[in-house]
């Protein structure tokens, strides 16, 4: 496991459907070590910083796994390092290799896997192709966020080492799945409930779709 590309971008207005959205999605590969604070990368700015950054999507990381996949969905479109909007193009690091808690270690930084990314509106930006985000929704590819356990330095070609691992069983992928299958699980919400570092959206969802089983 390790990180092919490390991504930041500044915040920029796009014309978009009438009107002028400002997005910070436009992330382009750096070859230096870059800063890994408690919220964000050095360098990498959001926006809307209700729904993006913060201590529980610091750091999103998206896996050649997924690049494999949407090249054969997307032929024509030139998939560059960073065009999902992660910060870490990774490899070796699906959603269903990584568990809920799962922490890493990468250059002098440390990493804990906390949850998945349901995309919004400017995902669909990105891609000029505002049915993006339903695809990208059904094809529950949706990488990595992660929080910063210990601030330092990354780079590309860093190895991603696996130093802890607390729920063994419940991916990221898991997440995913359950969020967006219309036949939910008891049994695997509850287990999801009981992880103390199951961030607050999923949580709060979780226990709905649980008292509705």
């Amino acid at each position: 496991m390790n990180v092919v590309s490390v991504n930041v971008g500044q915040p920029r207005a796009v014309q978009w459907k009438g009107r002028t959205i400002e997005t910070g999605i436009f992330k382009a590969p750096v070859a230096s070590p870059v800063a890994v604070l408690a919220d964000r990368l050095v360098g990498d700015e959001q926006v809307d910083r209700r729904v993006h950054g913060g201590p529980d999507k610091a750091v999103y990381a998206y896996d050649l796994d997924h690049y494999a996949f949407w090249e054969a969905q997307l032929p024509t479109t030139a998939l560059t390092p960073g065009i999902f909007g992660e910060n870490l193009t990774t490899s070796g690091l699906p959603d269903h290799a990584v568990c809920l808690g799962d922490t890493f270690a990468v250059g002098t930084a440390v990493l804990v896997a906390l949850q998945p990314r349901l995309p919004c509106v400017k995902l669909g930006l990105r891609f000029n192709d505002e049915h993006f985000v339903k695809q990208f929704q059904a094809a529950r590819r949706s990488g990595i966020y992660f929080g910063v356990r210990q601030p330092g330095q990354l780079q590309a070609g860093d190895a991603l080492m696996l130093v802890e691992r607390t729920a063994p069983g419940l991916t990221i992928q898991a997440i995913t799945d359950q969020f967006y299958r219309p036949d939910k699980q008891a049994d695997q919400l509850a287990a999801l409930l009981a992880q103390p570092l199951l961030p607050a959206f999923f949580r709060e969802s979780f226990q709905r779709m649980l008292q509705a089983c």
